[in-house]
């Protein structure tokens, strides 16, 4: 089965990708195909990525920093209850 996915996206990025899938000679939708099956195989991964303010930016490192160093990360919780016991503790 087929199914028809819409993708929002820059007019200039989409322009430069098909125009480079075509120089390739691929349809532009076996670009997307491809992208997608090799992202589900766990062929390429995504990271973060995006245009964020500094202060973001800040917030988001220092927190990837805390997570390496186990730092500020509650523990793993089997029940509510534990969970709402180390929250009231704290």
């Amino acid at each position: 089965m087929i199914s028809q996915v819409v993708v929002n996206m820059d007019s200039v990025l989409k322009e430069k990708a098909m125009k480079k899938a075509k120089r390739e000679g691929l349809p532009f939708s076996s670009v997307i195909t491809m992208a997608i099956r090799a992202f589900v195989e766990d062929k390429f991964s995504i990271g973060l990525v995006g245009d964020f303010n500094a202060k973001t930016s800040r917030e988001i490192r220092q927190a990837l920093k805390d997570i390496e160093k186990g730092r500020n990360l509650s523990p793993v919780f089997n029940t509510v209850d534990e969970m709402k016991k180390y929250v009231e503790n704290r």
